[in-house]
């Protein structure tokens, strides 16, 4: 539920009577008068079936902890305002730990907040964090999802009747890239003849330009589409309204077309919150660095939906697992680029935390598009 004061409280400080106000606000001071008191900011809506959805999902679980608050607020910028936001939560609320979750809150936003509050702790969603220029009140973390992405693709393959799967991508960064080539490759181990189409739209969040890029993958034949954008909103219901089966990401978005829904690789912050809180509630120091994949719990599969068959779970469930046990590894050689340039050697094996994958700058064989 949302905080009714959250737009004032973001201004609060930038009052000439903040500090005298202060004292006229018992609200604030009571919900500081736990033994912690947590805050997480967003930059787009806490309800966006997406990017923000998943890590309020996160806060959602941390509420539930004994001895602590947790305090919200959701689309701040990536601008002044999020250091705005962050002061208010720590000198309104108490807050001693804070998770700024979107990119542009890193630097200079939170770095700033790190060094004038150097009592309170800060982790970001993000791969930034470097022991050698960040403050120690600082951190990251953040998660390998291309292997669920790999299941959806496996889903995926079962599902199709055209032999055309698309992505709908934001822009071709390496988390992305990985993202779209583990999808087709998923599907190509079940039929190698299948074929994923993508779409870039530039942004992370453009609803015009995601329903285009989807009614254009759909045009094309396309007939199972997942995306990698921030809200997958308008591309789940773009394509379920065409009649084309749809693959999650970020968070579940089942509700959104019950019956075309196949499944999702959704984040599962819900533990790496509950991890950073537990730490802090025992006064242990918090973990600067912190990462994680499908066999560690940081992501988690959407339940099937009524469209996936027998051969279809079986298939996804017994690569699950082995993904489980460790050591699996989807981009491994001989592999070529959609260019037909060898990108692995036969032989060679880069699981989901091989520093190599941060540099992706290819489409694998089957992906029908460019990164340029």
């Amino acid at each position: 539920m949302s905080r009714p004061f959250s737009i004032t409280r973001r201004k609060f400080l930038s009052g000439t009577a903040a500090t005298a106000a202060m004292s006229t606000l018992p609200s604030f001071r009571a919900k500081a008068a736990a033994p912690l008191t947590v805050g997480f900011i967003y930059v787009g809506a806490r309800g966006d079936y997406g990017y923000n959805q998943s890590h309020a999902e996160g806060a959602a679980a941390v509420k539930a902890m004994a001895g602590v608050t947790v305090v919200e607020e959701e689309n701040v910028p990536e601008t002044i305002d999020v250091q705005k936001t962050m002061e208010s939560m720590i000198n309104l609320d108490g807050a001693s730990l804070i998770f700024p979750t979107s990119f542009g809150y890193f630097d200079p936003h939170m770095l700033a907040m790190c060094a004038k509050y150097p009592d309170v702790q800060f982790r970001h969603c993000g791969g930034l964090w470097s022991k050698d220029k960040h403050p120690v009140n600082a951190g990251s973390y953040f998660g390998y999802i291309g292997m669920g992405q790999y299941l959806n693709g496996i889903v995926a393959g079962h599902a199709s009747k055209t032999k055309k799967i698309g992505f709908v991508a934001a822009k071709p960064i390496p988390q992305v890239l990985l993202n779209i080539n583990s999808f087709v490759l998923g599907a190509r181990s079940v039929d190698p003849t299948i074929t994923g189409q993508v779409i870039f739209t530039g942004e992370w969040s453009l609803a015009v330009k995601e329903a285009e890029a989807t009614n254009a993958l759909i045009d094309q034949g396309v007939d199972v589409v997942t995306c990698h954008v921030d809200g997958p909103k308008v591309t789940v219901e773009t394509a379920a309204g065409r009649g084309a089966y749809v693959c999650g990401y970020h968070a579940s978005q089942a509700p959104l077309a019950p019956e075309r829904y196949l499944t999702g690789a959704e984040w599962n912050w819900a533990e790496v919150y509950k991890g950073f809180v537990a730490k802090a509630l025992a006064g242990e120091p918090l973990p600067n660095f912190t990462r994680g994949g499908l066999a560690d719990g940081f992501v988690k599969m959407s339940a099937y939906g009524p469209a996936v068959d027998d051969g279809a779970r079986r298939h996804a469930d017994a690569v699950k697992a082995e993904i489980l046990k460790g050591g699996y590894a989807v981009i491994k050689g001989p592999l070529k680029d959609n260019g037909g340039r060898q990108v692995v050697a036969a032989g060679a094996a880069y699981q989901e935390t091989a520093i190599e994958l941060e540099s992706m700058n290819y489409l694998v064989e089957g992906v029908i598009g460019s990164t340029s």
